[in-house]
């Protein structure tokens, strides 16, 4: 199968020809990859988001990979919703590292009717800002997913986790035609669409497979795609886990990137436990997104100078956003890594 048959959008494809494109050669599946990746992106843009956990802990959910659950003892440590104006200030801090879309977490199996309202002026202030807004707070009605869009939230992030198939076998409390449907409200209120999975609870090729057929067989493909790494954390079902083979996970992001040629592939979490040649094989694959700053709602993250560094010596800039896009806070961006890359500070770091 050449490059040029999978630039084009397709919302068909099979588990035949998805297996296919995995079980090819590693240089032949990059190479074809890279290929429809400049075909619709620069290549040495990466867009950068900053997560915020606004509600942690106490989850009524039993996702078996998740610290968040009430289901498991996990040590961490629970926190009511955030206060607006506190999640505005981190906000602002986003935004002066150099991020363009803020996302906020909270471990709800959906948002209260009491909460909504607080919800509602996060996004507004974020939006006020100029960042993109972005949050995940469990399934939602028709009627909330409305009022977001009103407000101005751009994205909502509602991974499918897995293929259907598997994923009984790691959620019990939410069903699979229960996230689809939530996804459904979120394109027809007008939102665009964070979805992926995470790869480490023990699935098989044909369960990638099977959710990447999920994704980019959806009438519109997410506009961003999280292609998550287990993040094994003990108390969870999921602790001893087998490792992901690097090498799969990069075959995942390629993949990806074949199916869904327009969509940001977002190289999420687990980035903490890859060394940065991988992370390089990663953007060479096709991902073209990442969480920046120093946790991901409650596991760690690369630190945002380290993120630099790495973009630095890649010859990786910061993806502007598309709307409104603050030119003068983006050179800023580009001058400080220019600045990082002649620092001594640079030239000393450990890699």
């Amino acid at each position: 199968m050449s490059a040029s048959t999978t630039a084009t959008l397709r919302h068909d494809w099979t588990l035949a020809e998805v297996k296919a494109l995995f079980t090819q050669p590693f240089n032949d599946l990059l190479f074809q990859a890279q290929t429809v990746h400049r075909a619709h992106f620069d290549a040495n843009r990466v867009q950068v988001s900053t997560l915020l956990s606004i509600k942690t802990g106490a989850c009524p959910e039993d996702c078996k990979y998740c610290p968040q659950s009430g289901h498991y003892n996990t040590g961490l440590e629970k926190e009511k919703l955030l206060e607006v104006q506190k999640v505005l200030e981190e906000a602002a801090r986003a935004k002066a590292i150099g991020s363009t879309r803020f996302c906020m977490g909270a471990a709800w199996k959906h948002p209260s009717a009491k909460d909504m309202p607080y919800v509602l002026e996060m996004v507004k202030g974020v939006k006020a800002m100029g960042l993109e807004t972005c949050m995940t707070l469990g399934k939602l009605d028709q009627e909330q997913t409305e009022a977001l869009a009103q407000a101005g939230l751009d994205y909502y992030n509602h991974n499918l986790d897995t293929s259907p198939e598997f994923y009984g076998s790691i959620i019990t409390t939410r069903t699979y035609s229960e996230r689809l449907q939530t996804l459904a409200y979120v394109r027809d209120a007008g939102m665009k669409i964070c979805s992926g999975g995470i790869l480490g609870m023990g699935e098989s090729l044909d369960d990638r497979a099977g959710l990447l057929i999920q994704l980019a067989n959806l009438p519109e493909h997410p506009e961003s795609v999280p292609i998550n790494m287990l993040v094994k954390v003990a108390g969870t079902p999921l602790e001893n886990a087998d490792d992901v083979d690097p090498f799969d996970f990069i075959r995942m992001l390629a993949v990806a990137r074949i199916l869904m040629p327009q969509s940001h592939v977002r190289l999420s979490a687990g980035r903490e436990a890859m060394n940065e040649q991988m992370q390089a094989l990663a953007f060479f694959a096709g991902a073209n997104s990442i969480f920046y700053g120093d946790k991901l709602l409650t596991t760690a993250n690369p630190q945002a100078d380290k993120d630099m560094q790495l973009f630095a010596r890649l010859g990786i800039q910061p993806e502007a956003r598309e709307e409104h896009a603050d030119e003068v806070h983006q050179a800023a961006i580009e001058q400080a890594l220019v600045e990082q890359k002649s620092s001594e500070q640079f030239y000393n770091a450990v890699v």
